[in-house]
């Protein structure tokens, strides 16, 4: 049996890892391939990492839910931090508001079948991105 959800609290470099964890176990529980699990994974770091960098703590959550009509490994974080002034900017890639390369959110993107944000200046950020499950699952 797959657990529903995996909830991480982010506050520091070592949730980073935990929530890549995380994202990687449910992943390999689902029947995605290695090549799906690495990018999962990946795009968790990412966004993991900006909570931590622009926000300074949030919470990650990542468990199986319907999307489209169709089950899909999502993941949920959500910070209170100082919120993205421009969501459609920090998704070119190369644009960054910090010292960073400007690759997380346009990368984790590319890496996940979905990427959704909702932000508001001064109260914070949702980010919801999802990979469909295979078929074989």
């Amino acid at each position: 049996m797959v657990p529903t959800d995996f909830v991480i609290d982010i506050n520091n470099a070592d949730d980073i890892v935990s929530a890549r964890q995380a994202g990687h176990e449910l992943a390999r529980q689902l029947g995605f391939s290695l090549t799906d699990i690495t990018m999962i994974a990946t795009a968790i770091s990412e966004i993991a990492r900006n909570i931590t960098s622009y926000a300074g703590r949030g919470q990650m959550r990542v468990g199986v839910q319907l999307r489209d009509g169709r089950q899909a490994l999502v993941v949920r974080a959500e910070d209170d931090g100082p919120g993205i002034a421009d969501v459609d900017r920090v998704l070119d890639d190369g644009y960054s508001t910090g010292r960073g390369l400007g690759l997380g959110l346009p990368g984790a993107r590319r890496l996940m079948d979905r990427l959704q944000i909702e932000s508001e200046l001064g109260n914070g950020t949702v980010i919801e991105m999802w990979k469909w499950i295979p078929d074989s699952a």
